[in-house]
């Protein structure tokens, strides 16, 4: 079988979808692994760190791959080149994109859908959105660091005391953990938010204090699968007079929360971010479904009276590096369960994580989330 590791065409995606490393564990699974000229420079990886560990470095890498690992979702000029009936494994962003899916069915590919992994105990390795939300929540904390005109940590000096920066979570998913555990590292004072309650406790065990209308509808806002639920208009209204209080005192505002295939809630009113001091900053991590923070705009860093909102883009592609390594052991750990003890491909198209993200085949469109709509 021979698996190809596709360059991205896109100029401002950073990442690689394997590494030196999870090349040398795929060549061990019996596959020959071909990978376009340049794929890895970005993440620090050059082509000569691939050829060491036995790969082929080829502007031909994608012609009869059978298998082909990228970070995001072909373009249709990349379409083109790929064999009908390869498997393709990437982030494939599915939610309103159904001429992109279309796309790939038309051309016969099967492609598989990473951030649609289930989140169940074994598929945590493969867990793409827990990997890089990760890094992204601490890259948030760093970026903030970086626009905030004062330091974070408490500072006693012989000419004075410097106050530690106060720093507000808004969404405690797996982004929002790393950023309380990063500012608190950094000497910050933290406060954190969420609508699930489960969450209060992970707050409080990294030293940050939580803050929430704690009523009944808040007691029940969690899904089974662990994401957040859609609170009422009442509770959002509630919860935005208390958050609007806390925002007034905060220097940095950092804002993770995002429901799976819908916009992103407004979380921070631009009434809010007037009512913050100048010097203050605000990152907001889902700027790229619509934005938690009124104002803000994707890949720009925006100043509303003194006050900084960054809107940075693929975060957890501002380290490249150490976020490639992640995604390519998320697509290794996959791959392996679609591998027989003979060393062959055998998808097993019963097992769950199959079909929780098998998006096309046979040049259909059979995620039953994303089936074409009939009229």
């Amino acid at each position: 079988m021979k698996i190809a590791v596709a360059k991205e065409l896109d100029p401002a995606e950073p990442r690689v979808a394997a590494t030196p490393d999870t090349v040398k564990k795929l060549k061990a699974l019996g596959a020959d692994v071909a990978v376009e000229p340049g794929a890895g420079i970005k993440s620090g990886i050059p082509d000569a760190d691939f050829t060491a560990v036995g790969a082929t470095v080829s502007a031909d890498a994608l012609k009869d791959a059978d298998v082909v690992f990228k970070v995001k979702r072909p373009e249709a000029s990349e379409l083109a080149k790929y064999k009908r009936g390869a498997l393709v494994l990437a982030i494939m962003d599915p939610y309103g994109n159904d001429a992109a899916l279309k796309s790939m069915a038309d051309a016969g590919v099967v492609a598989f859908a990473m951030e649609l992994m289930p989140r169940i105990t074994r598929a945590q390795v493969m867990d793409v959105l827990s990997s890089q939300a990760n890094l992204a929540g601490y890259r948030a904390v760093i970026d903030a660091a970086e626009s905030f005109g004062r330091a974070m940590p408490m500072m006693m000096t012989a000419a004075g005391t410097v106050p530690a920066a106060k720093v507000f979570i808004m969404g405690v998913g797996v982004a929002g953990l790393q950023a309380i555990a990063t500012a608190r590292r950094l000497g910050a004072i933290v406060t954190a938010t969420d609508v699930r309650p489960a969450t209060k406790e992970q707050v409080e065990s990294l030293g940050a204090k939580f803050l929430a209308v704690e009523d009944e509808e808040f007691k029940n806002a969690q899904t089974a699968g662990g994401y957040a639920k859609e609170m009422s208009k009442e509770y959002q209204a509630k919860q935005a007079a208390l958050t609007a209080e806390h925002i007034k005192k905060q220097d940095i505002v950092i804002t993770t929360a995002l429901i799976p295939g819908r916009p992103a809630p407004r979380l921070v009113t631009a009434e809010m971010v007037k009512s913050m001091k100048p010097g203050s900053v605000l990152v907001d991590l889902a700027v790229e479904r619509g934005g938690n923070v009124e104002g803000a705009k994707p890949g720009e860093v925006v100043e509303i009276d003194g006050v900084k909102i960054v809107g940075y883009t693929n975060v957890a592609g501002r380290i490249a590096a150490s976020a490639s390594g992640l995604y390519a052991r998320n697509l290794l750990s996959f791959f392996e369960t679609m591998v027989n003890k003979e060393k062959a491909l055998a998808v097993n198209w019963e097992d769950e994580l199959v079909k929780a993200t098998a998006l096309t085949r046979d040049g259909a469109v059979v995620h039953p989330n994303f089936q074409p709509k009939t009229a």
